[in-house]
């Protein structure tokens, strides 16, 4: 299910961002996204082998914290930054959708469509967990082979040359390595896997196994990818469809049945990689609600809490596709899962290294990594569109102090206990 979410909005949606901000480089923005992406993973791994269970990063935060505010709103950070992915996987899909007619991607029809995509999704989620497992393991398994095979095609229709080489572009070194904020985006849906320690065979092994080899089919599909969108299309043509980058560059390379073909595929892309991230962070909700991390009230729903938290997570990606644009819900996906990211390396390093048996120089490395990246990130989105980092800023610093709220009402002993 991590390739699943993985491999919808990341190829699809971030392409043109990516590129918008490493130039002709982004290719290899993808590739640094993946080696940052790699020594994040340690920690996760370490952590996964060491305690596996289905409570994933939850688990993680609070064997390393407690049930303290810090663990609480870090996970919550955690599940949010999957709700603002539902968001942007769902404005994909819909750019794309619209792209596929022939109709240019703008006004009310791009968040109209998202939001019922989510509210279909939704539904298959409500049909039950088999379903969604079912659906998600077949679509993922067609849009890894089709995205890549795109990829092979485009490359050697194109003769092999690199034309994003030949466009104009502003490439800065602080803008390339701010680009690699949302490569890493692309990549952050292996955190999903955490959460099936309790229901895959030999979870010791098999859970960091599984994170492995996502990353890995992960970083051979966007490298074939962007480099078969750079060798059809300029930079300054890339850019411009940076929303639905695939479908521009599938036509000039694979002609008009390649083009509906990518269409398809990238519609069944990011509609599997949203039903596979809907039971996700409905499943970590209701988590986070048992283990008392945050409150819950039904409203009057029928059902058990996972059906209550579907409700509530479409409900926010609906609200977010609704009223925010691509490049700004990929920004508040980027700033939520860096600062999330950067607290577990120093929750293990701080704490459970011993344990574990993790090294600390690698759990230094991916704080740095992390660090150099999101403030790179933080200065490029100041200069552009300052409002998005305020809105980051306060949404965060609204979330822990929610948390430092609640648990002090609710836990105060155990709050005021483990606080570290």
């Amino acid at each position: 299910m991590g390739t699943g979410v993985m491999i919808g909005a990341g190829i699809l949606a971030l392409t043109g961002q990516i590129a918008e901000l490493a130039g002709p480089w982004f290719a290899m923005s993808f590739l640094l996204g993946a080696v940052v992406t790699v020594f994040s993973a340690y920690s996760y791994v370490t952590v996964s082998n060491a305690f596996p269970s289905s409570g994933g990063i939850a688990m993680i935060l609070q064997k390393a914290y407690g049930p303290t505010t810090v663990a609480a709103g870090a996970a919550l950070l955690m599940a949010l930054s999957m709700v603002i992915n539902e968001s942007l996987v769902a404005r994909t899909f819909a750019n794309y959708a619209l792209r596929g007619i022939g109709v240019t991607p703008e006004g009310i029809a791009v968040p109209a469509i998202a939001v019922g995509l989510i509210v279909a999704a939704w539904l298959v989620n409500v049909a039950g967990n088999r379903s969604v497992s079912l659906v998600s393991l077949v679509m993922a398994v067609l849009k890894v082979g089709g995205i890549a095979l795109f990829g092979v095609a485009a490359l050697w229709a194109s003769g092999l040359s690199f034309a994003a080489a030949e466009g104009e572009s502003g490439f800065s070194a602080t803008g390339f390595v701010a680009s690699v904020a949302l490569s890493i985006l692309a990549f952050k849906g292996f955190t999903t896997i955490t959460n099936s320690g309790g229901e895959i065979t030999e979870p010791h092994r098999n859970v960091g196994r599984a994170i492995v080899w996502s990353i890995l089919i992960c970083v051979v599909v966007y490298l074939l990818v962007a480099l078969a969108v750079g060798a059809t299309l300029p930079l300054d043509a890339l850019i411009a469809a940076k929303d639905y980058a695939l479908a521009e560059a599938a036509e000039p390379a694979l002609g008009r049945t390649g083009f509906y073909l990518t269409v398809a595929l990238a519609l069944v892309a990011t509609a599997s990689g949203l039903l596979a991230s809907i039971f996700a962070v409905s499943r970590m909700l209701a988590m986070l609600t048992e283990m008392r991390l945050i409150p819950h009230s039904h409203f009057g729903m029928p059902g058990v809490i996972r059906d209550h938290m579907l409700v509530y997570t479409v409900v926010m990606a609906g609200i977010l596709a609704a009223f925010f644009d691509l490049s700004r819900i990929a920004a508040l996906g980027a700033f939520f899962y860096l600062v999330m990211d950067m607290i577990i390396h120093w929750g293990v390093f701080r704490h459970l290294r011993q344990a574990v048996g993790a090294r600390g120089w690698i759990l230094l490395t991916a704080i740095a990594l992390d660090a150099v990246v999101l403030a790179a990130f933080t200065a490029m989105k100041w200069r552009s569109d300052p409002v998005i980092v305020v809105i980051a800023a306060g949404a965060m610093a609204m979330v822990f102090v929610f948390e430092r709220l609640y648990l002090a009402r609710s836990r105060p002993s155990l709050e005021h206990g483990h606080e570290r």
